[in-house]
């Protein structure tokens, strides 16, 4: 489904990017760029960026088309509720001026060590099976591994995340707000973590409160 898909970028990096990608896009996101173009077989093309306060709007309308209003009866909407993602690690795909791509990362605790919460990450309809969602999810992780350390956790689906490096969090290991099928939690471990968390997954407590 990827086979056709190239993308063009320059800047720094560091990270080795999964080899499921053609080597035009593993080699653009190998240099993990502040902005990088994406372009579809369908001659299509995006650009991703970090996400800024201003696309919220936007961002907010591409999930909502995405996932309708029963994203709010999961989970892991409790831990968004009344958090900020970090804006630094979540990226928006524009196609001229229009989000037809995104991808948040949260900053959480797992017991009283900090992580992060990966989703929603959604893809406008025309731009679905062209390898854009990898894209995002892979150049979100970079944006993750550059800071050095940090644990990525996810509900999400085991065969597609595993290709950016998740698997199952071991079962009791970690606890959500409320039920989830523990099979689709999912998390990663970056640079830095020397032994993996444990406990239930919450909201940072703000310090000076």
């Amino acid at each position: 489904m990827q086979a056709g898909l190239t993308a063009k970028a320059t800047g720094p990096m560091g990270a080795a990017t999964p080899k499921f990608f053609p080597d035009s896009v593993r080699n653009s996101l190998n240099r993990s760029p502040a902005v990088m173009s994406v372009s579809s077989p369908h001659a299509l093309t995006a650009t991703l960026a970090q996400e800024r306060p201003q696309d919220d709007s936007q961002v907010q309308a591409l999930v909502e088309r995405a996932f309708g209003p029963g994203r709010f009866a999961k989970s892991a909407e409790r831990l968004r509720e009344g958090n900020q993602p970090d804006l630094a690690l979540s990226f928006v795909a524009w196609a001229g001026e229009k989000a037809v791509g995104c991808i948040r990362l949260w900053p959480v605790q797992i017991g009283p060590e900090p992580a992060f919460l990966l989703g929603p990450f959604a893809v406008d309809d025309a731009w679905r099976s062209q390898g854009l969602g990898g894209a995002l999810v892979e150049r979100a992780c970079q944006a993750v591994q550059a800071r050095g350390r940090g644990l990525v956790v996810l509900v999400g689906d085991e065969p597609f995340f595993r290709r950016f490096g998740f698997a199952a969090a071991p079962p009791g290991q970690i606890t959500l707000p409320g039920p989830v099928d523990g099979r689709r939690v999912l998390w990663r471990r970056f640079a830095g973590e020397s032994s993996p968390p444990s406990g239930a997954v919450r909201i940072p407590s703000r310090s000076g409160g």
